[in-house]
């Protein structure tokens, strides 16, 4: 029996990956079909480079279709500033987390999903090392994470549930 792990994401990451899909299903793959066929056509199929990388082009594009199948089928989304009703002052899936570190430098995390993820702009899954250490927390809070280079300490200076868009999602494709 396999269990079923929920896949939170907001709004934006579940408009991204639809976006995709359609784009994968109604574009990319009916074209590459037609260059798979096209280069079929020219004969021996061994030594057709464009129809050897075709074929393998369509298989990268299936599986993504099916990976981003799964995923939107699996998804619970989250809209950050419904969650925001129910926190009670805690961070949750969907929070703007603004924290202070040791150094004393003020820092905003974003909690989202494991889709969405990007450390550069600040955007953390919830099932990261940052993610979990803020999770649950309140503000006045301090957070603790365990890193590969020591431990971090984190206080929590305010918590926000605003819409997180503008996250790009990234193609495998």
């Amino acid at each position: 029996m396999s269990t079923v792990t929920t896949i939170y994401m907001t709004p934006d990451c579940a408009e991204q990956m639809r976006a995709e899909l359609k784009e994968l299903l109604y574009v990319k793959r009916p074209d590459t079909v037609r260059r798979v066929a096209d280069a079929a056509a020219e004969g021996d199929r061994s030594e057709n480079a464009e129809y050897i990388y075709g074929k393998r082009h369509l298989r990268k594009i299936d599986s993504r279709i099916h990976f981003l199948t799964k995923r939107i089928e699996s998804a619970e989304i989250v809209d950050p500033v419904t969650q925001g009703k129910t926190a009670a002052g805690r961070v949750l899936f969907g929070a703007t987390v603004t924290i202070e570190d040791e150094e004393g430098d003020e820092k905003i995390y974003y909690i989202v999903g494991v889709d969405e993820y990007n450390g550069s702009i600040g955007l953390v899954s919830w099932k990261s090392p940052v993610g979990e250490a803020l999770m649950r927390k309140e503000v006045g809070d301090v957070a603790t994470v365990k890193t590969p280079s020591g431990t971090r300490e984190f206080e929590i200076l305010g918590i926000e549930y605003k819409p997180i868009k503008g996250v790009e999602i990234i193609s495998r494709v």
